[in-house]
């Protein structure tokens, strides 16, 4: 199969893409917030990559250290302004994580 091939394959509908209908400003934000979180992660993981000297040379020489610690903020505050589309009690989430993840390290151990 050429890439022509797989391109038309992809065109028929067992692959076509659902049709996901965003009706409310709510929901709407929602996915642009998640978007976005994601667009954040990536920008971390590249920097990770610098940090660790595994990104291609031309990148590294561009790279700045003071970036790195931004992108985890970005992360961060991305990660909250999602939360509060979805009103989720970011405090409540975190400490309900938390609690489980000592329950289940208390029980390993």
């Amino acid at each position: 199969m050429d890439l022509r091939d797989l391109q038309n394959k992809a065109k028929e509908d067992t692959y076509k893409v659902p049709a996901y209908k965003l009706s409310t400003l709510e929901e709407q934000e929602i996915l642009t917030r998640t978007v976005k979180l994601n667009e954040e992660v990536g920008e971390l993981c590249n920097d990770i990559l610098s940090v660790l000297k595994m990104q291609r040379k031309s990148k590294l020489e561009k790279f700045d250290k003071r970036n790195f610690y931004e992108e985890f903020a970005d992360v961060i505050l991305s990660t909250i302004q999602l939360a509060n589309a979805a009103h989720v009690d970011v405090e409540r989430a975190v400490n309900d994580k938390l609690k489980k993840i000592e329950e289940k390290y208390h029980k390993d151990h």
